[in-house]
């Protein structure tokens, strides 16, 4: 019995209706380009006439830097939120919309301890966000960037969840994180949530110069079929730099083939969306 039954298993109870469509982006291997995705599919939605909303559940908060909120500022946070001081709404920061992270956070397992229902903590918040919405934050989309790892953080993401996004680093290892969080998405989909998804695999940090980039995306596309987006994020020097600006990359330079590719994400998550519905 690993650690989500052991530790996580709760009673299950329906999700409310009438909630954003709730994706949360996560990899338990670090320096994919999580926090990246987050915040740019997140511009890229918001700039195709979506309303979002980040949650950054990263104790590290780079998420929150990187859209240019100063840690000084962060006066309500997610940590709030989880332990039940705030609603989700006043932690939302409207620069885009984000709900900050502190180092709060890492300390949150070991302070909730074994409280009944604290897998649920983050979906409670969600279900309350819509309430009393003014038109500019009745959110479409909820975004969570997770921490690099399983822990309550990640499990409270995936049991808010409609969807898992996986940014995957075109790198040798790839494909063993990705059947490691395979396994955690099945394990949470038994105990915690049972309409979990993968929403899809996006492959980061791509060079078509590099056989082994384009050795990893044959590999993931011949072993994850459909669930791989066409849209590749691929290496680019301004992705890199525009969160020392505190900024997206679409606003730090919109012309950039970065830009252009998150964009070409967002359509092709709203698809997948329409997809879904469809069905």
């Amino acid at each position: 019995m690993d650690v989500i039954d052991k530790i996580y298993q709760e009673d299950r109870s329906p999700k409310p209706v009438g909630h954003p469509r709730i994706l949360s982006l996560a990899n338990q291997k670090g320096g994919v380009g999580k926090t990246t995705t987050a915040i740019n599919l997140g511009t890229a939605l918001a700039a195709i006439g979506e309303r979002v909303l980040i949650v950054d559940l990263d104790p590290q908060g780079n998420a929150s830097t990187g859209l240019g909120i100063d840690r000084r500022s962060r006066n309500t946070s997610t940590y709030d939120v989880l332990i039940g001081e705030a609603p989700l709404r006043d932690s939302a920061v409207p620069r885009l919309h984000i709900a900050t992270s502190t180092m709060d956070l890492s300390g949150l397992e070991l302070e909730l301890g074994t409280t009944p229902g604290r897998a649920f903590r983050l979906r409670d918040a969600i279900a309350a966000l819509n309430n009393n919405a003014t038109p500019d934050t009745d959110y479409t989309y909820v975004l969570i960037d997770c921490p690099p790892s399983l822990n309550l953080l990640t499990v409270n993401a995936m049991a808010a969840s409609d969807a898992i996004l996986v940014p995957l680093q075109c790198e040798f290892f790839a494909l063993e994180g990705l059947s490691q969080l395979l396994q955690t998405v099945e394990q949470v989909k038994t105990t915690l949530n049972p309409n979990l998804s993968i929403h899809g695999i996006v492959l980061t940090m791509f060079d078509s110069r590099n056989n082994l980039s384009n050795q990893v995306v044959a590999d993931v596309r011949q072993f994850m079929g459909s669930k791989v987006y066409n849209t590749m994020i691929p290496r680019n020097v301004r992705i890199s730099e525009a969160p020392s600006y505190g900024k997206p990359v679409l606003v730090y330079d919109l012309k950039c083939v970065g830009s252009e590719a998150y964009l070409k994400l967002a359509t092709e998550v709203i698809q997948r969306e329409r997809e879904l519905r469809a069905h």
